[in-house]
């Protein structure tokens, strides 16, 4: 049986990935700073920091496959924190890659993004672009194979409020109010969560060795017609109410500016329709909200919930 060791298994996308090699008949093991709340009984969890050499050479020992899906993942994130971004996203990717050789790793497959040769994306896109060009060296030098994606933007269930979709859905059906800070004319092309994991354990063949893939689904989509989409689907009882500050870290239209090291577009012909998407985080959303509130009951005391 294949090893794999998913580097941030614990996350959004690194946890359905795990789960995508688990039914492909890997063995998995998942590293990362927490425990996984969705780790099956047949994952292997190690708990531990990507900057600790010894844990990432320990978990590495005898991997076939290594998916590097850690790191600091959010642009905002990256935006007020540049130090910490370019210690994990750069010299933990470039010590996981340097565990990858010694470890006689097959492929590293390492997510990055559609912003990585954009003129915006502030220090995200310079760490991930600087990780792009480590793992291109490292192959050259040590000939470590390496598959690099270039995610879109993901949704599905087990975002949290990180993520822009789940968000809008959050306040939507919580508060009846989305507050969007810009204009909503930017465009985002969307993929399922579980879209981006298949894809992303597809890519295993030979044929996508050393390659630069574009996973950004089928939906291509302003903000303002997202936002439209889930007022519908909440019966139009949710109010949007839009600002007018300027964007200068996401991308208006395009993340893509010109560049020699051009990513190939790779969709699936079998996909979740945006739509269904969203009813199934809202149906996320509403059950957490009510397990809460069932918590929240119970915890307090029958005095006090009596009524007069």
């Amino acid at each position: 049986m294949m090893k794999a060791v998913v580097v941030g298994g614990s996350g959004f996308l690194g946890s359905h990935v795990a789960d995508m090699l688990t039914a492909r008949q890997y063995e998995v093991t998942i590293f990362d700073l927490r425990p996984s709340a969705y780790a099956r009984a047949n994952q292997r969890v190690v708990l531990g920091d990507l900057l600790d050499r010894q844990a990432v050479s320990a978990v590495l020992d005898g991997a076939d496959v290594v998916y590097h899906l850690g790191g600091v993942v959010d642009l905002d994130d990256a935006l007020t924190s540049p130090i910490e971004t370019v210690q994990q996203n750069i010299v933990g990717t470039t010590g996981l890659l340097g565990a990858a050789v010694e470890a006689g790793v097959q492929r590293f497959i390492f997510a990055s993004t559609v912003y990585v040769y954009s003129q915006l994306g502030g220090f995200y896109r310079c760490s991930k672009q600087a990780a792009e060009l480590y793992i291109e060296e490292y192959e050259r030098r040590y000939g470590l194979p390496y598959t690099i994606l270039r995610y879109g933007t993901i949704y599905g269930p087990r975002a949290d409020g990180r993520n822009s979709i789940y968000r809008f859905l959050h306040e939507g059906l919580l508060h009846k109010k989305i507050v969007y800070p810009g204009m909503g004319d930017e465009v985002r092309e969307y993929i399922h969560v579980r879209d981006a994991a298949k894809l992303s354990v597809d890519i295993l063949s030979d044929e996508f060795k050393n390659r630069h893939l574009l996973l950004t689904g089928h939906h291509p989509m302003r903000t303002k017609d997202m936002l439209r989409m889930i007022q519908e689907i909440l019966n139009h009882e949710v109010a949007v109410e839009y600002g007018q500050a300027a964007d200068t870290v996401h991308y208006t239209l395009t993340p893509y500016a010109f560049t020699p090291r051009i990513g190939h577009k790779l969709v699936s012909t079998c996909y979740v329709d945006m739509g269904q998407g969203l009813l199934e985080c809202l149906h996320d959303i509403a059950e957490a909200a009510d397990h809460s509130r069932v918590r929240d009951t119970s915890d307090t005391p029958c005095e006090e919930r009596t009524s007069a």
